[in-house]
């Protein structure tokens, strides 16, 4: 007969443990800080051996607790992959959240290609920008990030670039925009943060008023203001690459910030147990990579 703690515990101190952090964990399992901080006492008390300590306001591991988070992370993914097993949720349709900046501007105009490939797969598409740690609401997710989600598997969509981009005619001029020093004559569109704009003036060795110009939410809405000759955005080129290719915008200079935000693919180990999402996922990496459009010759940082 197995020795084993209160299920509830193991959970409270899994999530704690990933998140180092009680008030995150109760958030993800929906109960109260508290309730995270008794069940974790009872099991350190079950255990004989304490699992976490404080240091200062940060909250830390022992060696025993980062011991027993591997082992039990390991144990938690197996059972969820039996669980999906089953519970048989492959006919089901995929559920898959992405940033809406991506969706709108890269993800929806390739989906008719998967469906093709693909017509015997259901799927749902969620657009968010909240943080998703793998819950139960959705099997895969599109996030921007380091490539770091505690719990969750990452896989490189692709890296992202960024320079100003603009209509074809707002290049052309009056006046023309041959230097960087000529966006100075011009309205800028910044999306969310504008340090961007400030990382590539210091790269392209300019300085601009970059208090001036218009602000947008998302950076689907500053690439289409920028198509529309609303001004000249500091685009992200893979957003752009298929109003790059289609002429629609053009890349004014040859400087290229690299941005340290990438775009992944994330997931619960046990998604892939579904034959729906290895499809999706290998489609989707497969898209990425012939889609990429390679950074324009010049700085890159």
């Amino acid at each position: 007969m197995r020795r084993l703690p209160p299920l509830g515990a193991l959970r409270a101190f899994e999530a704690a443990a990933r998140h180092l952090s009680f008030t995150r964990a109760a958030m993800e399992l929906c109960v109260t800080q508290a309730a995270i901080s008794h069940q974790v006492r009872q099991l350190e008390q079950w255990l004989g051996s304490p699992l976490f300590e404080r240091r200062g306001h940060v909250l830390a591991l022992t060696r025993k607790g980062e011991t027993y988070l591997d082992e039990l992370s390991l144990a938690f993914d197996r059972m969820a992959a039996a669980t999906e097993r089953v519970r048989e949720r492959r006919d089901g349709p995929l559920r898959i959240t992405v940033l809406p900046s991506f969706a709108s501007r890269w993800l929806l105009p390739r989906l008719p290609a998967f469906r093709e490939r693909h017509p015997e797969i259901e799927f749902r598409v969620s657009s968010a920008t909240r943080l998703w740690e793998g819950n139960d609401e959705f099997d895969l997710g599109i996030r921007s990030g380091l490539g770091r989600w505690p719990g969750l598997k990452a896989d490189l969509v692709a890296r992202e670039y960024l320079s100003p981009v603009c209509h074809p005619d707002l290049a052309q001029g009056p006046p023309a925009l041959t230097e960087p020093a000529d966006l100075a004559k011009v309205m800028l569109l910044h999306d969310e943060p504008r340090a961007a704009w400030r990382l590539w003036c210091e790269l392209a060795g300019v300085s601009l008023d970059l208090e001036q110009g218009v602000q947008f939410s998302d950076a689907a809405l500053v690439l289409q203001a920028a198509a529309d000759g609303a001004g000249v955005a500091l685009g992200r080129l893979l957003l752009a690459a298929d109003d790059l290719r289609a002429g629609r915008l053009v890349q004014l200079f040859d400087t290229v910030l690299a941005n340290d935000y990438s775009y992944w693919l994330v997931y619960p180990r046990a998604a892939l147990q579904r034959p729906q999402a290895m499809a999706f996922r290998n489609w989707l990496l497969q898209e990425a990579q012939q889609a990429r459009l390679p950074p324009h010759p010049g700085k890159v940082a």
